[in-house]
């Protein structure tokens, strides 16, 4: 047996000595200061060592430690350079491998979900697993009519751990804060807990797969994977070939970024027109770039519900900000009428025009390349005090949690891809009443 409660004290040691450990190599290197090293030769070997140590431990752990992992790869693009020449490749190693559990766990599930003759409907099954996540693991099959099949299998207890890791995860929060990495560990891991009930009923997560696989049945540009079985724990899909987006990142050429780029962002803004749902599991391990030109999604256990597509207010607020300097006062009524800014707020309207400014960069041009270099100067533009009077009276409604949520990692893994799109078009043509005005280019 290989279930994830066992060994729970392990589990929780490894996990809570995290922050200790960085702080005896803090201690260290401050040593090393006193010595003569340089700092920043210092800096780099605590920032290289604790990487190594905080992904490691996340990766092997699977449950809320790996899906906290995840979800931290996506905003790797944003980390200053010098910490992320460090950090990159332990991040990004999450996004498409961890320790799998053994082929007599896989049965026992399979024998539970299926029934006791769950062979009969297979003609073959492979024991290795292909791929392994946070909560389950996927291996290939044959099914019963003869077509390759992906088999998704829960880990035994997978909603125990997953509780049980996230809050020791919160712990983490103060190895990310005294990094400097610019990620809110603790909105991560509150947001990613709200939605672990949801992820973990398989049978939730087959029914949007199907509406998704459905809506874009006859796509030339999306393909979703036919559900052909599913229970609380196991998914029977189509199998999906293709490179995955990770590939793309790592090694893609000028013209694979572009495409997967432009796949990316449309994808994204097409699901809740399409399917009234946001796939909202962004990370590059849930994309695949088929052999015909299409982007492949799979992971359909987190999902936002939105029946009336995208918000009308995004589009029409977007296009307000980008239309003119005069628009500041609009722009904040608005903002306050859907609950962004706090009622009654003294605020200045141009100020937070000012502070908008960077995030709107993309929206301003008929082609865009999202760069690590744009999204790291948002995340210091955030950073600097004379925005604290906008900061202080922001805020994030809840029907736009997960939206916000979703948007920032998508803009991260198109940062990581590093690919030219038409982002106004895509931007004009998915959001409701959005008016842009001709680009100066």
């Amino acid at each position: 047996m290989n279930d994830i409660p066992r060994r729970s004290a392990h589990r929780t040691a490894r996990l809570a000595s995290l922050p200790l450990t960085y702080a005896g190599r803090t201690a260290v290197g401050l040593g090393r200061r006193l010595g003569g090293a340089p700092a920043e030769a210092v800096a780099a070997q605590i920032a290289a060592r604790t990487a190594d140590q905080l992904f490691s431990v996340l990766g092997q752990l699977k449950g809320g430690a790996m899906k906290v992992g995840q979800a931290m790869s996506i905003f790797e693009a944003a980390l200053p350079e010098e910490v992320a020449a460090h950090y990159r490749g332990a991040l990004t190693a999450l996004q498409d491998a961890a320790p799998s559990m053994p082929a007599e766990t896989v049965h026992r599930v399979l024998a539970s979900e299926l029934g006791d003759d769950w062979r009969s409907l297979f003609h073959e099954l492979d024991d290795v697993p292909v791929a392994s996540a946070s909560i389950g693991q996927v291996h290939r099959g044959r099914w019963a009519d003869g077509r390759t099949v992906a088999v998704k299998v829960q880990y035994p207890g997978a909603g125990d751990a997953l509780l049980s890791d996230l809050r020791q995860l919160a712990r983490v929060a103060r190895v990310t804060g005294s990094l400097r990495t610019g990620i809110d560990m603790r909105a991560v891991t509150d947001e990613l807990q709200a939605r672990m009930v949801e992820e973990l009923d398989y049978t939730r997560e087959a029914e949007a797969q199907r509406q998704f696989a459905d809506a874009f049945a006859e796509s030339e540009f999306f393909v979703i994977p036919r559900v052909l079985e599913a229970t609380a724990r196991v998914i029977v899909m189509d199998w999906l070939d293709g490179t995955p987006l990770s590939a793309v990142i790592r090694q893609g050429t000028d013209e694979q970024r572009d495409r997967a780029a432009t796949l990316y962002l449309d994808f994204l803004l097409a699901g809740p027109d399409h399917v009234g749902l946001l796939h909202a599991d962004p990370h590059p391990g849930n994309f695949r770039i088929t052999e015909d030109g299409r982007l492949g999604v799979l992971d359909f256990g987190a999902v936002n519900r939105l029946p009336t597509g995208m918000p009308s207010a995004v589009g029409r607020l977007l296009g307000l900000a980008l239309s003119g300097e005069d628009t500041g006062p609009a722009v904040l009524a608005g903002l306050r009428e859907e609950g962004w800014v706090h009622a009654g707020a003294d605020l200045d309207p141009d100020l937070l025009l000012a502070f908008l400014d960077p995030f709107l960069e993309p929206a301003r041009h008929d082609r865009y390349t999202f760069s690590r270099a744009w999204l790291r100067g948002c995340f210091v533009h955030v950073g600097e005090p004379r925005w604290q009077p906008v900061l202080g009276v922001l805020d994030l409604p809840p029907d736009y949690l997960l939206i916000h949520r979703v948007w920032a990692g998508g803009i991260g893994v198109l940062c990581q891809i590093g690919g030219e799109v038409e982002a106004r078009a895509i931007l004009g043509h998915w959001l409701d009443d959005l008016t842009l005005h001709p680009s100066a280019e």
